[in-house]
């Protein structure tokens, strides 16, 4: 008999989750089947391709070691180690669940979340200077992931876009991505695997440079930006949106801690600076600062329906949306349906262990958004002397 209520329930749960399923499929943007599909499709090559380790499983307990120290200073030291092993972790998982844009950006009235993604991109781009004859100048995306702001910018600048990144998983699917789009293929932009505190590139090479959300994983702000400063030519321009820890934060706060803590460790950094710590870095590199602000404090409309950069992240018991995932049945759903893939071999070992790592950085970021303690978009732009150093 209980077993008899047992099937005839799970038989209605899965009843319900395939309703659910083809309702968001069919009535909103998303396409889930498509998107699983294609996460299902990469799961089986993602091994081949890990530069952390053999597999996802080591790949994983390594990356919880290195984040197991209180102190950021063997993060700092091993961060080619932990930035590798987070990214190929966690690039499925964002590129899935998020698209090609790994950042965040506030949403206006009326504007669909993939229009604030561009437009925040588009917003960047026009703080680099660039002329007219834009199709002859040679732009550098430091950190550009799996490049999906390099291709937005190269389309609607018209220049040369190189990106850089330490993770050779991305570069792969950067390239990829890059050729299937009949307007750019890598003639036009395209990835290259480097270490951005150590760039391949000649002095004085790019005429401007630009970094979405990507050098908080720098183990020296002074460092990268030094980088970047070396690689720019005379003139040039570089402008950021950098992740820091805003003059709300209170070190000595312990719910303050927690949420920095979750975001350290949930989105492979080794530690969260100071918006003032990273603005003086940008002076001792060498730049002279143009602008610099809180992009997360300028009026988005929220009164009109505008919605703040942190709302994905936010738990919603609405299942048409991503944030359903982030109260405590979506979470425990996620988890235990990775994990029945694992068993089934659909997953590599380990993927469980990563969603519940990712989790844990969105509810961070959630947090500290709402809190005001911290910020993924603290612009910043800086012009190299004519007279360069």
């Amino acid at each position: 008999m209980m077993g008899t209520i047992f099937s005839l329930g799970t038989t209605e749960v899965l009843c319900g989750a395939a309703a659910l399923l083809t309702a968001v499929q069919v009535f909103t943007p998303a396409n889930p089947i498509g998107s699983s599909l294609r996460l299902m499709k990469q799961f089986r090559s993602q091994e081949k391709g890990l530069t952390c380790s053999g597999d996802v499983k080591s790949g994983i307990d390594e990356y919880n070691r290195l984040h197991s120290a209180d102190s950021a200073e063997e993060r700092n030291k091993d961060y080619k180690s932990l930035v590798n092993s987070y990214y190929d972790l966690a690039t499925l998982f964002y590129e899935w669940g998020w698209g090609q844009s790994f950042h965040f950006a506030n949403r206006f009235p009326n504007e669909s979340f993939s229009e604030s993604i561009r437009r925040h991109e588009y917003y960047l781009a026009s703080k680099l200077g660039l002329s007219s004859v834009a199709s002859k100048l040679k732009v550098l995306d430091v950190g550009c992931g799996i490049g999906g702001p390099m291709r937005n910018i190269c389309k609607f600048t018209g220049a040369d876009v190189t990106g850089l990144t330490l993770n050779q998983y991305q570069v792969n699917r950067g390239n990829e991505l890059c050729n299937l789009d009949p307007q750019l293929g890598t003639t036009k932009c395209r990835s290259v695997q480097g270490d951005f505190m150590s760039m391949p590139f000649e002095d004085s090479t790019y005429d401007a440079a630009y970094a979405i959300e990507a050098t908080c994983h720098a183990p020296d702000r002074v460092g990268v930006y030094s980088q970047i400063y070396r690689v720019l030519k005379p003139g040039a321009i570089f402008a950021c949106y950098e992740w820091c820890m805003t003059d709300g934060f209170d070190k000595h706060n312990p719910d303050h801690l927690r949420m920095k803590k979750q975001i350290e460790e949930g989105d492979g950094l080794p530690d969260i600076c100071h918006t003032s710590v990273c603005l003086e870095a940008m002076k001792k590199a060498g730049f002279e600062i143009l602008d610099e602000k809180d992009m997360a404090e300028e009026d988005y409309g929220a009164e009109n329906g505008g919605k703040p950069w942190m709302l994905p992240l936010l738990p919603s018991w609405n299942p048409f949306t991503q944030r359903f995932q982030f109260n405590w049945f979506g979470r425990a759903l996620t988890t235990n349906m990775l994990k029945i893939m694992e068993l089934l071999y659909l997953a590599p070992k380990g993927t469980s262990q990563t969603q519940i790592m990712l989790q844990k950085g969105g509810i961070g970021l959630g947090d500290g958004g709402k809190e005001n303690i911290f910020t993924p978009m603290y612009l910043m732009v800086g012009k190299v002397p004519l007279k360069k150093n």
